[in-house]
């Protein structure tokens, strides 16, 4: 797993002495993005909805899938994961944005049948009353 802040870059493997060289707020968007990652393994649709912004969207290969359409698809389970988890991150804060670039798996179902992708994801994250939240995400295939 790689992490990246706004002087290095780029970190590798976040040891918890590395850790303790990041910033708060460093450190709280790589938590909310680990959380998050659990919420959607876990299939709890409310769970996730903490994690994102009420205008957040999904862009990949099938289009723009909104935030309503996406917990939707949970909530009935149409869509299912039972992976959801990075081995890499690059993580660039300015500010109250911060943007998480990951490469990982996500596995599940949808509508019945499995998948299993790896792919890197670019989300792009606001800072919002103290909590981080996401806007929008991007996924594309990663070799």
């Amino acid at each position: 797993m790689k992490i990246c802040d706004d002087e290095q870059r780029i970190f590798t493997n976040p040891l918890p002495a590395q850790q303790k060289n990041k910033t708060m707020s460093q450190q709280a968007v790589i938590e909310t993005f680990m959380q998050w990652d659990r919420s959607i393994v876990q299939n709890d649709a409310t769970a996730i909805s903490t994690f994102i912004t009420d205008d957040w969207v999904i862009a990949g290969s099938n289009g723009i899938t909104t935030k309503a359409a996406f917990l939707s698809d949970i909530e009935s389970g149409k869509l299912t994961h039972h992976r959801m988890d990075s081995d890499e991150y690059h993580v660039i804060l300015h500010g109250s944005t911060a943007v998480v670039i990951s490469k990982g798996t996500s596995a599940g179902t949808y509508d019945g049948q499995p998948f299993s992708l790896y792919e890197w994801s670019a989300s792009t994250f606001v800072q919002i009353n103290g909590k981080w939240l996401c806007c929008v995400t991007m996924l594309t295939p990663a070799a």
